[in-house]
């Protein structure tokens, strides 16, 4: 397991650091592909109920969550198509393991949230920033284009014209500007941020995990315009056929805690 994306467990929560901080968390290659190791150790541990991703900070205490790609290697990378579909075939397994991930995810940003720095956040399930981060994606300054399954998960969450304000102005969002188009979940103070975030974490992990993939396929599944089949209007009601649902009922009775077991 490379060191450039750090796993730390704490009960039936991971976190994902992106760990170059010295260089504000760009992602090179070599991370891509530490993040996909990372995201199959972590989906191999059924323990685990939620994941956290966010950057480490440098050594005086500045951070960034992901200062977008590691430019620096495009010379030799990504100069040309065909390098560049290589590159993308590079970094697609590592997007699409956590858009498959069976844990629900958080983006924790701090700092910096940009280009693919940015596009990990849009695949994760939530994105809860704190004051005085900055997201955007000012590709239009390097000139290649935004990856579309990036495109897609913007344009689900802020609409056309967001994705178009940030590709073709580049000019970076605030965390306020990003809640208000939708972009992120929630906001809060830098002193809180963290705490806030495992406590929702908290009661994440705490949750059915058979209902939590469920909905996170549901929502994806609710943005495609073809009608619902009979196979999926059932899907929902055959969660009750579980131990969890048969758990949750009874601890509901009993005015206890459930203990989930995702079977």
């Amino acid at each position: 397991m490379s060191d450039l994306v750090q796993i730390e467990t704490a009960g039936p929560i991971v976190t994902l650091w992106l760990n170059r901080p010295e260089y504000r968390n760009a992602v090179n290659l070599a991370m891509w592909t530490a993040l996909d190791e990372a995201f199959k150790q972590v989906k191999a541990n059924q323990d685990l109920r939620c994941m956290i991703i966010r950057g480490r900070p440098q050594k005086d205490g500045r951070i960034a969550f992901c200062a977008g790609a590691d430019i620096t290697e495009f010379p030799e990378k990504r100069s040309n198509t065909a390098q560049a579909e290589e590159y993308a075939a590079q970094m697609e397994p590592a997007i699409t393991a956590l858009k498959e991930s069976p844990l629900p995810s958080i983006a924790m940003i701090q700092g910096a949230c940009t280009g693919g720095g940015l596009e990990l956040a849009l695949h994760c399930d939530l994105r809860f920033a704190g004051e005085g981060a900055r997201l955007g994606l000012p590709i239009q300054r390097i000139g290649h284009g935004l990856p579309l399954s990036a495109m897609r998960a913007l344009v689900q969450l802020g609409g056309r014209a967001t994705a178009l304000e940030m590709l073709l102005d580049s000019r970076l969002l605030t965390a306020e500007e990003a809640l208000m188009k939708g972009v992120v979940n929630r906001v809060m103070p830098m002193t809180t941020l963290e705490e806030e975030t495992l406590a929702a974490a908290a009661r994440i992990a705490a949750g059915a995990p058979l209902a939590h993939q469920f909905h996170r396929k549901a929502a994806t599944r609710a943005l495609q315009p073809k009608a619902y089949t009979t196979k999926d209007l059932r899907e929902p009601h055959q969660l009750c056929d579980s131990a969890d649902y048969a758990e949750g009922v009874r601890a509901f009775l009993a005015k206890e805690q459930p203990r989930f077991k995702g079977e």
